[in-house]
């Protein structure tokens, strides 16, 4: 019998003509077993929209009970392999997979997802087309009510589709749906985290963790920080950081870092920023370029006040390893 690799039960929004709009997954599955697991075989792999007697008679808990006792159409989503994403559900329940901790960023294909996602004004009603918006809004008006319009975007903001345990946010439009906040995590004003990024928890979030970067545990964003993503000027390089790193305000990455590495304020590393080592007794060492520190650890990066000059102060044990790490280059 086949696996099945992810599965969810769901509410949808559609057009006049039937296309969907959006998804709402209460409670995704990640390669489901047991009971489960035999429920979700009795779907059809891809999307269909069923009534929720057909999910009660499934027989497992499949979704929650406020929703198998409704009167709507359902939308269910089985998906037997980490396929590119071929339908807009499908995008929405990898979506959710993300912000429910069932998997981290970086671990799910997501080939396909901006083609299957529609452009949406996202609006107090709910999302709405963009080329309906103008005849809304006149409408709203009309009857004496006020259309709010938050955004125009293919992504809606994470927690009006998922709260997860344990976090903080100060400003809910600035972290998208399929960002991975672990707990403990603290998100401020000026926080931003995109889809297919995360903070793994605790961490504090001041800055910008762009689409594809993970900052590990105790790891902190200053204000107006920044990561450098794979959408956004990064290529192919997948960007994390560590533990227990500091990025400081107005400074950020564009290169990975190990554990308890730190970035002065107002300094940007890049993969081609030329970077001075200095040794054990503050004496400069040699020059390298910021790629060839990928990856290491204990690195404190800091300029010269006097004459810009970036410097690296690292024991020259972490440094040997990760130049081992790059001999191949």
């Amino acid at each position: 019998m086949s696996e099945v690799f992810a599965f969810a039960v769901g509410l949808a929004n559609t057009n006049a003509s039937g296309d969907v709009l959006d998804c709402l997954f209460p409670q995704p599955f990640l390669r489901p077993q047991g009971d489960v697991l035999a429920a979700a075989r009795s779907f059809t792999a891809g999307t269909q929209t069923v009534t929720p007697e057909a999910v009660r008679d499934a027989g497992a808990d499949l979704a929650p009970s406020a929703l198998l006792e409704s009167d709507k159409p359902l939308t269910v989503v089985r998906l037997d392999s980490d396929a590119e994403i071929a339908s807009t559900a499908e995008a929405y329940l990898k979506l959710h997979l993300l912000s429910h901790r069932l998997t981290l960023p970086n671990t799910l294909n997501l080939d396909g997802i901006f083609a299957h996602l529609p452009n949406l004004a996202w609006t107090s009603a709910g999302p709405i087309e963009v080329d309906a918006l103008g005849d809304a809004l006149l409408e709203a008006r009309l009857a004496g009510e006020h259309l709010e319009v938050m955004s125009i975007d293919k992504f809606p903001k994470m927690v009006n589709y998922v709260m997860p345990s344990g976090v903080r946010i100060a400003d809910a439009s600035r972290i998208r749906l399929g960002a991975y906040l672990g707990d403990g995590t603290t998100v401020m004003h000026e926080g931003f985290v995109n889809f297919n990024a995360g903070a793994l928890g605790p961490n504090m979030v001041e800055g910008r963790i762009s689409q594809g970067v993970t900052i590990g545990e105790g790891t902190d964003l200053g204000g107006s920080a920044s990561t450098m993503g794979t959408l956004a000027g990064g290529g192919e390089i997948v960007i994390t950081l560590g533990k227990h790193c500091l990025i400081g305000a107005n400074a950020g990455t564009g290169i990975p870092l190990g554990d308890r590495c730190t970035i002065e304020a107002g300094l940007y590393i890049t993969a081609g920023t030329v970077v001075t080592l200095v040794d054990e007794n503050g004496e400069a060492d040699r020059r390298v370029k910021a790629r060839e520190l990928a990856g290491g650890s204990d690195m404190l990066f800091i300029r010269n006040s006097q004459t810009g000059e970036v410097l690296c102060r690292s024991n020259r044990r972490a440094i040997e390893l990760n130049e081992a790490l790059h001999a191949h280059n």
